[in-house]
């Protein structure tokens, strides 16, 4: 078994952050636009990362990666209707 102390803090929030939009996505509070427009606000940070938050552009790209990934396993998990776009 692992220890508690033996687990970076960040991927005890990333495991935690993933289950808790799985979660909701399952209970239908969430829905597939909803991640969608959430995996969007994400690689927005990646393109142009804010000054007051300390984010650096590496953990930013790493982010919207893990963000793509949670969507797609959403999306083929739960399925639900895309995003509208408006161009």
């Amino acid at each position: 078994m692992i220890e508690n102390s033996d687990v970076d803090p960040g991927d005890k929030a990333m495991i935690l952050l993933q289950s808790l939009i799985c979660y909701l996505r399952e209970k239908n509070l969430l829905s597939r636009a909803d991640i969608e427009e959430l995996r969007e606000r994400v690689e927005s940070r990646m393109a142009a990362p804010e000054t007051n938050l300390p984010c650096a552009s590496a953990l930013a790209a790493a982010a919207a990666s893990e963000m793509r990934n949670l969507d797609d396993f959403c999306g083929k998990k739960y399925g639900g209707k895309h995003r509208r776009r408006v161009n």
